[in-house]
């Protein structure tokens, strides 16, 4: 993508995958986010800092329709119509093209069954090749070794150590920033052939 173009509006639409699809995060959706908030062992991988109340998500989701600096989706089974995640951008700055992404899988029952993956593919595809970001990051609990796996799995390289940054547990932990840029993306995923269209 030439660099004086801009960056394409955002159109809230399903991503379809091969087993999954991502469609855009609704106020029916907030029951999920609040059972997956009890989940001690999940806050922690991800940094949460507590369960929320009702009042607290529906705080939230408001939140989210008036930020137009992220979009939200649901990540969905096929099979069975089952909300199984949470995953988006936030905080895009469209000046520089750059982004922060997240894909959470709440419902523990299907972690490790590449549904991670797959939605991770879909949105890297939605954001390099329809909107058209240059840049896109993440950061990482240090400690959750499966995590950085798993972004290092989808092209992202680690780039820096936020000393003591995250705080659980009466216990301070390092954060990795991780992040990946378009041509590595179109190099990697040309290679692999894992880019939902090429």
């Amino acid at each position: 993508m030439p660099k004086d173009q801009t960056l394409k509006a955002v159109e809230r639409k399903p991503l379809i995958g091969e087993r999954i699809f991502l469609r855009p995060f609704s106020r029916d959706d907030l029951p999920y986010i609040q059972k997956w908030s009890r989940d001690a062992e999940l806050r922690r991988l991800i940094g949460e800092v507590a369960p929320m109340s009702r009042a607290d998500t529906e705080k939230w989701y408001k939140e989210l329709l008036a930020d137009k600096d992220r979009v939200w989706f649901a990540i969905v089974l096929k099979k069975g119509d089952r909300v199984i995640g949470q995953a988006g951008f936030l905080r895009m700055f469209r000046p520089w093209r750059n982004t922060d992404m997240t894909i959470i899988i709440g419902e523990k029952d299907e972690w490790g069954k590449g549904y991670g993956t797959e939605a991770g593919h879909l949105l890297l595809h939605y954001a390099f090749r329809q909107l058209g970001f240059h840049r896109i990051s993440i950061g990482v609990v240090g400690f959750n070794k499966r995590a950085l796996k798993f972004w290092e799995g989808l092209g992202f390289k680690k780039e820096g150590v936020q000393r003591d940054n995250y705080y659980y547990d009466n216990e301070y932990s390092n954060g990795v920033m991780m992040s990946i840029l378009e041509d590595e993306y179109r190099a990697l995923y040309k290679a692999c052939r894992a880019d939902p269209v090429a």
